[in-house]
């Protein structure tokens, strides 16, 4: 094989890495904020503060890996990685907890 072809098969593994990461990163959110209650304000910081990340990260694969050139299939790959990810283990992972706080459930006591 090439060597740019090894070159740009590498920049979109890590592309994939980068987006499965970044969204398993979000899921550890999404479970702070069932475990902790949060105001609006909070989690729109929260989210300001994760996006931020977000687009620093990739910047920093670009620069990293592809001297800042900027590729498209790169960011469409993390894009679309991200998705794959949340349809499919994100949900997953969020039906099973939500099972499972069912049976952890403490019943209140009822007043009269």
């Amino acid at each position: 094989m090439s060597p740019n072809i090894q070159i740009e098969a590498r920049l979109l593994m890590l592309s994939m890495a980068a987006g499965a990461g970044l969204m398993a990163l979000y899921d550890v959110l999404r479970l702070l904020r069932l475990l902790v209650r949060h105001s609006g304000l909070v989690m729109g910081l929260e989210d300001l503060a994760y996006w931020s990340f977000a687009g620093f990260a990739i910047f920093g694969l670009l620069y990293q890996e592809n001297d800042g050139a900027l590729r498209f299939y790169v960011i469409g790959t993390v894009l679309l990685t991200m998705v794959c990810y949340d349809r499919l283990f994100s949900a997953i992972l969020f039906r099973v907890l939500k099972k499972l706080a069912g049976c952890f459930r403490i019943k209140g006591h009822s007043k009269k």
